[in-house]
């Protein structure tokens, strides 16, 4: 059976980089190569660097306490040294290495261990096939999630991950236009084989395949001496780029430049007790104190803020209509308009008021619907909408609709006729578009029926 564990890398949500004033664009945020620069960020010799963004600080000691860890209280940064061209100063400011006091030990997360939670500055993005170096990148905050080897298969794996990058957008630790990467360390016990790892694999997808494809490697060429490779998604392989570096390579020590930050307990409390509740444990309490059915609890806990939005309506309306509306309808209309809940001004208050009108038969589903699309920047009482869209369910008022909708549409009178039952759901299409969506389906549906006869 494989031994695999992880190191998860992902960039901190910050304004600025880690010890200088430059803007953190990344992601989908592109800028031209070596604009967002500074002597510091680069390497210039003499600079200094500025005292470490607090955010950045802040958000690793978050990170760390989600995922149950001890928190250090003293962070001593130190250097790794490595040459390499994507790094100016010729080493790396870490809060690890072989005698660090990393910022989180010892956590566990979903039955995974975890080995450390460390922040770090990220290098420059070196392009090996150009020699090109873009230093935009270089100095931003970076969070890595050091795993014990306690996976033991690729799917395990991206599902423990798919739970990691939920529950941190939990907190809006992680930027998340810039997704993940992950070195993946993989060795197979069973044939004596030593830990290979595979460095900087960027897509869950790509993830998987490079750990399929190196379990199946070593299971033909089992590795004897420990190694650094590099999945090529092209070809689906894992290509080895040197032996692997030991910890005494890369000559740790102490950075003279950065003083020891001492983090007072009454802040690491303060910090751990604004943490939200986690996916894992928002989803148990919807199904069990709410009693939401399972499908509609999983969609509610996929965002934070869409999952306390519901928990506010919840004790003001019907159950399962809150569940269905939330979950079905308002996520398809911020999916529609590409934006999140957090981006429009929709109050509790008037969907409570919106839903209430469904439940009493005020205004009809598509009537909703419809005013509900029509927030798409901001939500306003339904209420006035109401008056002058009131449902009809009278079934003379609707029959005087449905002979005119039958005069007018002959073509779709004969098809029905002939057995083409489906014509009937577009003369109900012509009696809700004459009523202003005003007309009671299944009313309108029954009158329709009883005079095709």
């Amino acid at each position: 059976m494989p031994k695999i564990g992880l190191e998860v890398h992902g960039y901190i949500n910050t304004k600025e980089k880690l010890f200088c004033r430059c803007r953190a664009i990344h992601g989908l945020k592109v800028a031209k190569p070596n604009t967002n620069i500074c002597p510091v960020c680069t390497g210039q010799p003499g600079a200094k660097p500025m005292l470490p963004n607090k955010t950045a600080v802040e958000k690793s000691i978050q990170i760390a306490s989600i995922l149950k860890c001890r928190i250090n209280p003293k962070i001593i940064w130190q250097r790794k040294h490595y040459d390499w061209p994507d790094l100016p100063k010729g080493y790396q400011n870490t809060i690890s290495g072989a005698h660090a006091k990393t910022t989180g030990e010892d956590g566990k997360f979903l039955g995974i261990r975890i080995k450390e939670v460390h922040l770090e500055e990220d290098p420059a993005a070196w392009n090996p096939k150009t020699g090109e170096i873009d230093y935009n990148r270089s100095g931003l905050p970076l969070i890595e999630i050091v795993t014990e080897p306690d996976f033991s298969s690729p799917q395990q794996v991206i599902d423990w991950l798919k739970q990691l990058i939920l529950t941190l957008s939990y907190i809006k630790a992680l930027d998340k236009n810039a997704g993940i990467k992950a070195d993946v360390n993989i060795s197979l016990p069973e044939l004596k084989g030593v830990r290979v790892e595979i460095k900087n694999i960027n897509s869950l997808t790509n993830i998987k395949t490079a750990i399929e494809k190196e379990i199946e490697r070593q299971k033909n060429e089992t590795p004897k001496i420990q190694e650094t490779r590099m999945f090529d998604e092209s070809k689906g392989i894992t290509i080895k780029m040197r032996e692997k570096e030991l910890a005494e390579d890369y000559r740790f020590i102490s950075d003279p430049d950065l003083p020891v930050i001492n983090i007072r307990e009454l802040r690491i409390t303060k910090i751990k007790s604004s943490l939200p509740e986690t996916p894992q444990e928002k989803l148990q309490k919807l199904i069990k104190k709410y009693k939401i059915e399972k499908r509609y609890a999983e969609i509610l806990t996929k965002k934070l803020e869409i999952a306390e939005f519901f928990e506010k309506i919840i004790e003001k309306t019907n159950l399962k209509l809150a569940s269905q509306w939330t979950t079905i309808e308002l996520i398809s209309v911020l999916n529609y308009n590409k934006k999140e809940l957090e981006e429009v001004d929709i109050k509790p208050e008037h969907f409570i008021e919106l839903l209430k009108l469904v439940e009493n038969k005020k205004i009809t589903e598509l009537k909703a619907k419809e005013i509900l699309r029509s927030w798409k920047e901001k939500s306003y009482s339904p209420l006035s909408e109401a008056k002058k869209s009131s449902q009809i369910s009278d079934t003379k008022e609707l029959e005087k609709v449905a002979e005119e909708i039958i005069k007018e549409n002959q073509a779709a009178i004969s098809d029905y006729k002939s057995g083409k039952k489906e014509s009937l759901n577009f003369l109900i299409g012509k009696v809700m578009q004459k009523t202003n969506k005003r007309a009671d389906f299944k009313t309108a549906r029954e009158v329709l029926e009883k005079l095709l006869k």
